[in-house]
């Protein structure tokens, strides 16, 4: 599990508390970049004025664009899902332009996804000379897919799309090439087109081929995987890999703008089976749905301002990387984009153009500052609602929103915003002119204990933030929670302000490696308390580890991914050092780090010793484990394991990873050293 979310190449997302210098507060370039665009159908050089003349100044951190290989000669915009080589040439331009859009857009602050098709080649006949592929590089099923079956799911023919053998060595490095290409030129990310019909393990091989980019990170991935219940590939087996699209989301906050309730929406970060917030890509609707599969998303078709407001709502409300679809109007499913570009020729819809260019909406654009200055705070604050469809709510004192989904009526209200006093702007009415500290529209005043009034008609909304003030950036002083004593680097800790757990408890399971962790049983393990934190040391090094958090198995956390040296602070994984941890290899109790130690001399040579124990009586619980038990680590001219707690006693056997093992054993308290065939003072162990 990545601490920091990595969204664009330069700009690290780190959704917890920020630490403000003076001179961070009055250094824009500090703030994060935490939404992007798709400019569907776009050609290369009207992204890369784009880039230069609105997503730059607007802090966009990147651009979605269309699959830039060469393929199949239709006009419909689903012919650019059907490659024929990995040529950078399309009717959005050729090789030279396509590096011309990179670089100038990199020049203006905001990444380039490229949407990479790589599960499949056009429905031709299993031959494309120009990569090459042959026949025994597809898959040879061809039949309809049953969705309710995983292998028909990645390795038949999605509709007649050839269906590449992606678990060959020899395809993986034909894709990983061309990605790489990509990289080459300045390519920051990668869409993963049809994931779901990728097997996860595949795209993690091919993942581990690509170069890392300018900057020494590795390139962000998303891959697209439509979750369905019941159905045996499920979004949440993509994580490891990268972010994924979370099409809850959408469908979720469609049916509540359109149909009512959206005050049931306040607690949907926490609603169980969807991904976790720093995982998932979440949007309104793509370029898929909005063609005859919305159901209940939102559209730019839909009547009144619901598809404006469902932008409000996705950029305020803290959860996953928003993204925003920008297309052109269609009539049928099929319609290709029209001929011109925005800046070449055509215009955006509000110009009286064929594009529907919603990320230059002002309720849109204006919204994408709001989330990067309020990022710092990842929770929902100040929650109001009247029961129905209108509902206000702030980011912890540096953002607030006010929606009025209702189809008639104003919404006049004084709202505690928890922000600072001053004059904001409602960038909703108004633009903020950040030289000139002015608004062009409304300007909200904010008293001194907070409150502020609003008057918002139906179907609109207001908004205002610490970055859009007519007195400068002003942060209101942010103070966090606090550690009480070191940990190891191999702790994981917990607080969570919203949450407000008593008890809180860990769960966890599918550690990597395996022996790291024993297995648990629900609700999993005491954390034992640090400060204002909670902490839970399984002694050893974990990579990767499914986990939940818990008020003792009552109230609890979504699945989440996390690594040995995460903290999860406020609903976002940050490192140790950053929730203000110091890390020491040393325990802050040398004799007490002595006692919950079980080491082994290894007289009988085994080449994995193995440690397996019951009956265990110690400070704390600890979890039963299965036969062999768990590796020890080697300490000097032992092997040792730490059960992160005093121990009294205990029965163990040491093994050769099940096969040779000793006789069933006895220790006591400190003699803890199996060393020369007895027990003896850990110390003897410890100190050889």
């Amino acid at each position: 599990m990545k601490i920091t979310h990595k969204l664009s190449a330069g700009f690290i997302f780190c959704a917890g508390l920020w630490a403000y210098s003076a001179a961070v507060v009055q250094a824009a370039a500090e703030v994060p970049k935490t939404a992007f665009v798709h400019l569907f159908e776009w050609h290369w050089s009207d992204i890369a004025t784009e880039c230069e003349d609105f997503l730059g100044p607007k802090g966009f951190a990147a651009v979605q664009i269309s699959p830039p290989q060469k393929s199949i000669d239709n006009a419909a915009w689903w012919s650019r899902y059907q490659p024929v080589s990995y040529q950078f040439d399309s009717r959005s331009g050729n090789r030279e332009q396509f590096k011309d859009m990179v670089q100038r857009c990199n020049a203006a602050g905001v990444s380039i996804y490229l949407d990479a098709v790589i599960n499949h080649m056009a429905a031709w006949n299993r031959s494309f000379p120009d990569v090459p592929y042959s026949t025994e590089d597809f898959h040879n099923c061809r039949d309809n897919i049953d969705y309710s079956n995983r292998w028909q799911v990645q390795n038949c023919d999605l509709v007649g799309l050839n269906d590449l053998k992606t678990e060959s060595e020899y395809v993986r490095q034909k894709i990983a090439d061309y990605m790489n290409d990509a990289i080459s030129m300045g390519v920051a990310g990668f869409r993963i087109d049809a994931a779901k019909h990728i097997p996860a393990t595949d795209i993690a091989a091919i993942k581990s081929k690509l170069h890392t980019l300018a900057d020494g990170n590795p390139p962000y991935i998303f891959q697209e995987v439509i979750g369905a219940s019941g159905e045996p590939v499920q979004p949440s087996e993509y994580t490891d890999n990268g972010g994924v699209t979370e099409f809850n989301f959408a469908r979720t906050i469609g049916s509540a703008f359109k149909n009512g309730k959206i005050n049931t929406l306040k607690s949907l970060n926490q609603w169980s089976g969807w991904l976790p917030s720093d995982k998932a890509v979440v949007f309104v609707t793509n370029h898929d749905d909005e063609r005859g599969n919305a159901g209940n998303e939102l559209t730019y078709k839909d009547q009144g301002n619901l598809y404006m407001l469902g932008h409000v709502f996705m950029l305020a409300y803290p959860y996953g990387y928003p993204k925003i679809m920008s297309g052109y109007k269609f009539n049928s499913s099929d319609d290709a984009p029209p001929s011109a570009g925005v800046h070449s020729g055509n215009a955006c819809d509000f110009n009286g153009g064929d594009w529907v260019c919603t990320h230059e909406w002002r309720g849109v654009g204006n919204m994408v500052a709001f989330r990067n200055y309020t990022a710092a705070q990842w929770k929902v604050t100040n929650w109001w609602d009247n029961g129905s469809n209108q509902i206000a709510f702030g980011r912890g004192g540096l953002g607030f929103v006010v929606i009025n989904r209702a189809d008639s009526g104003t919404l006049t209200h004084t709202f505690s915003t928890g922000m600072p006093e001053g004059d904001y702007c409602n960038i909703i009415d108004g633009d903020f002119d950040s030289t000139a500290k002015t608004c062009s529209g409304e300007t909200i005043h904010v008293d001194g204990q907070g409150n502020a009034q609003f008057s918002v008609g139906y179907q609109g909304a207001a908004a205002i933030h610490v970055g859009a003030s007519l007195g400068g950036i002003v942060i209101p002083p942010v103070t966090g929670p606090e550690p009480e004593k070191a940990v190891r680097s191999t702790a994981m800790c917990y607080y969570d302000q919203s949450a407000g757990f008593t008890t809180p408890y860990l769960y966890y399971w599918k550690p990597v490696p395996a022996s790291a962790m024993s297995s648990v049983a629900w609700p999993g393990v005491a954390m034992e308390k640090n400060g204002d934190f909670y902490c839970y040391d399984p002694a050893a090094e974990v990579t990767s580890v499914n986990v939940i958090f818990s008020d003792q198995g009552a109230s609890q956390t979504e699945d989440l991914s996390a690594s040995s040296g995460s903290c999860y602070l406020n609903g976002a994984w940050k490192s140790l050092s950053d929730c203000g941890f110091s890390l020491t290899d040393e325990p802050d109790d040398p004799q007490a780090s002595e006692n919950t130690r079980v080491c082994y001399d290894n007289a009988q040579n085994f080449s994995s010793p193995y440690l397996y124990f019951w009956n265990v009586a110690a400070a704390s619980a600890v979890n039963t484990v299965a036969w062999p038990g768990v590796a020890m680590s080697a300490d000097g001219n032992s092997y040792c394991y730490d059960f992160g707690t005093e121990l009294s006693s205990l029965n163990v056997i040491f093994s050769d990873n099940g096969s040779g093992q000793t006789a069933d054993l006895s220790a006591f308290s400190p003699d803890l050293c199996y060393l020369n065939g007895s027990w003896q003072d850990l110390s003897l162990c410890i100190n050889q």
